[in-house]
Formats: structure tokens, sequence, C-alpha cells
């Protein structure tokens, strides 16, 4: 089904498809007014679900997921072939993220095991941190907003390439540079 839906992530609140479903994230990127150039991470409900994703992790890869996750870092990694271009902006890789609270991962959990989680709110616009806000940003066109409470968390997380060595980090956010390349 291609059913879009809006809920609290441990960052922000979030888009959230199935990301395997063309259609659904042709809907969050319409939703968003958002470029194809662009990829979208995804939330992974436990450590099993990143074999659907990611080939080939790096060394470097499992030791900064062993050390952040659950947390709110979104790692690269290579892609698998069958996860769909508009996930991956035709980049190859994949942004994902084990996030840090238990009820975010039973939601992803009973949604499949994986969701899309691009933050709920147009492009260029601040990410949305209530379920009134994402009312606000997007008054049609999502079927169902969980309201998960207001937000508390004040940055975005932090995106690490992981398909280089040594990472990269591509956006500095609620986990710093200075902790990362101490565990790379």
């Amino acid at each position: 089904m291609d059913k879009v839906i809006a809920f609290r992530t441990d960052t922000f609140y979030g888009l959230g498809a199935d990301p395997f479903n063309s259609d659904a994230v042709a809907r969050i990127r319409a939703l968003k007014g958002r470029e194809d150039d662009k990829p979208i991470l995804l939330l992974i409900a436990d450590l099993a679900q990143l074999d659907r994703l990611i080939v080939e992790r790096t060394v470097e890869f499992d030791r900064i997921a062993a050390r952040f996750w659950p947390g709110p870092l979104t790692i690269i990694g290579k892609a698998v072939d069958d996860l769909p271009d508009e996930i991956t902006a035709g980049t190859g890789t994949v942004g994902v993220r084990l996030p840090n609270d238990e009820t975010v991962r039973k939601l992803v959990r009973d949604c499949g095991g994986v969701l899309t989680a691009t933050s709920a709110n147009p492009a260029g616009q601040s990410p949305a941190r209530s379920a009134a806000e994402v009312r606000a940003y997007f008054p049609e066109g999502i079927d169902l907003i969980i309201d998960g409470g207001e937000v508390t968390a004040t940055e975005p997380s932090t995106v690490l390439d992981a398909t280089t060595s040594p990472p990269r980090i591509v956006r500095e956010g609620a986990i710093r540079a200075a902790d990362l390349i101490a565990h790379a």
C-alpha cells in the first residue's frame, strides 16, 4: 500500500512509508516538495533489519553502530540493489538509524521493521516538533498522524558516511563530530 504516516521519531516528527513501495515514497517527495537528488533516510526496528538494506558493511560501520546505536546517528552504507532509487536518489547508498526510543522501534517493527523517516516538513522549513505542526504543514496528503507528543530533541541526527575510509561526517547533529572521530 502507498500509505504515508507522520510520527514522532527519537529526534523530530518524520514521514513514514514502506521504503520498498515506490508510490508511497513518491507521495512523500511530492508532499515535501523534495528534490529527487536527496536520499531519504530509513529507521529500523532492530539490527537484524540491516541485511535487508545494507550490503558490504564496513568494519567502521559495525564499530560505530555498536557504540552509538540505538541513538540519533544516521549511518550511510551501500544499499541493497532492490532498494528503490526514490530512497537512494541514485547514489547506491542509504542512511539508516536505529532510534533510541522503544515506542518508535515498536511502531517501526509493527510496520514491517523498516520505515522512511524523512523530517515532516516541506523542503526548506523547520522540522515539525508536534503533531499539530505536522497538520499545519500538511493539511492534506497524510493518511495518519500519530500524536507522540512534542519532541524534546533540539538537533537532528548526525549523519555519517561509512562507505568511505575513514568515515565522513555529512551533517553534525545530536552526536558531536569529536565523539564519532574518537570511535571511528
